[in-house]
């Protein structure tokens, strides 16, 4: 049986998107669905699976025109292009870390609003991205770790999201 999510990796090609950012989103897609799966198997939140699988494959659609910070925007776009939906563009333009508030994106020269993941699938596949270097899945300990070049709001926001998670989970992640 296919992976959920296989039938989008064939928009990451015609984007253009490069080997090495197709192989991080299989990736990011695998820990996300395993997330995804744990939450489920807990009964402590309803989640789409299929949301999660299709949106952790096209987080990273934007880098087939930009490496950079607007990379999401540049996803989101892409996505509205293609006709995905609005929840699948939304997972896409609020990936990064652990979402990008007004000020963070304006520190980055972005349109200034907030991308921070709201509904449950936009922060799985969020947390999964921060778990997933490369193509190589970090331990909880490694992101907590590599968080701590970032400012103190910053880091809060990473840890509450993985503690959310978690905590929904029952487990400590991946």
């Amino acid at each position: 049986m296919p992976d959920p999510g296989d039938k989008y990796i064939r928009y990451l090609k015609e984007a253009g998107c490069d080997p090495q950012v197709i192989s991080h989103c299989i990736t990011v897609r695998e820990v996300a669905v395993r997330i995804t799966d744990l939450i489920l198997s807990a009964g402590t939140a309803k989640v789409d699976r299929d949301l999660v699988a299709a949106g952790a494959i096209l987080h990273d659609i934007g880098r087939s025109e930009t490496h950079g910070m607007d990379h999401a925007d540049a996803g989101g776009r892409i996505c509205r292009e293609t006709g995905f939906s609005q929840e699948i563009c939304r997972i896409v333009e609020r990936h990064i870390g652990a979402g990008l508030n007004r000020s963070d994106r304006k520190g980055f020269g972005l349109s200034e609003e907030d991308r921070i993941p709201e509904t449950i699938e936009e922060k799985i596949v969020a947390h999964a991205d921060n778990l997933v270097k490369g193509s190589g899945i970090i331990t909880r300990s490694d992101l907590d770790v590599s968080i701590q070049k970032f400012p103190h709001d910053v880091q809060a926001r990473f840890t509450a999201l993985a503690d959310e998670l978690e905590a929904l989970a029952g487990s400590r992640l991946p």
